[in-house]
Formats: structure tokens, sequence, C-alpha cells
């Protein structure tokens, strides 16, 4: 049994990353939908489908982006808030990742947002992740 499956597709997309893959899968579920479009709507991924694995489970394709010399754009990707161990945000104290260059992943009561849209709605809520 999997205790942590956004910390799973993190590593996924950290995995396929470093290993030059055009695409990785991973079991779906609306919050890890929710993310992943956040790093497509932020550029960190191309895109996100929905699909259905050989077991007729749901899964989510992500495609991966790379750059001019072939490295992928996702330099980071970290867990912040694990079940362990949750780490909540005011609006006020959303900090910001790699002075500018990154950005946090927060679960608002307005739904998965980046850090600058929560800003910019003054909402805080849970850091699910960091991507720089």
């Amino acid at each position: 049994m999997m205790t942590d499956p956004i910390s799973d597709l993190l590593t996924r997309i950290r995995n396929a990353g470093q290993a030059k893959h055009s695409y990785t899968t991973c079991p779906a579920s609306s919050l890890k939908k929710a993310i992943a479009e956040v790093l497509v709507q932020e550029g960190f991924i191309s895109g996100v489908e929905d699909g259905v694995g050989d077991d007729n489970h749901p899964i989510l394709k992500l495609t991966l982006r790379y750059n001019d010399e072939g490295a992928p754009i996702t330099d980071g990707i970290q867990r912040i808030s694990r079940p362990g161990r949750r780490v909540y945000v005011g609006a006020g104290e959303i900090g910001r990742v790699r002075n500018g260059l990154g950005m946090s992943i927060l679960s608002t009561s307005k739904g998965v947002l980046c850090d600058r849209d929560a800003r910019a709605q003054n909402v805080g809520g849970e850091v699910l992740c960091e991507v720089w």
C-alpha cells in the first residue's frame, strides 16, 4: 500500500527526466491531475492526458519538457508537506523558491494553485511541493 501518492508522482517525474524519457505514467487521482495541470500551466511539463492502464485502472500520462541541450526543464522537484509532517502557510507567509526561479504548489480552499496565484488571490494552504 502506498502511503504518499504525491511523492510517488514527483519521483516518477524526477526519474523519467533523469532517464531522458519523453513521458511517464502514474495512477490517476484528482489531486495528482490538479498538480500536473499546475506544472503544465507553469511550463515545467508539456502536457497531461487521462488514460487507462493495462489493468483497466485510470492513469495519467505526463509529457516531459527538455531544453535545447537535452536537459530536463525541472532541475529539482521536492515534496514539502508529507503525511507525517504537514506544512501549512498563511497567505502572507508563502515563501519564494530559489529567489523566484522556482515555484511552490499549494492546496488551498480555492483549489491547487502555484505560489504566485495563491498570493494574488490572498489565500494560504498546505504546501505540497516545490519545483525549480
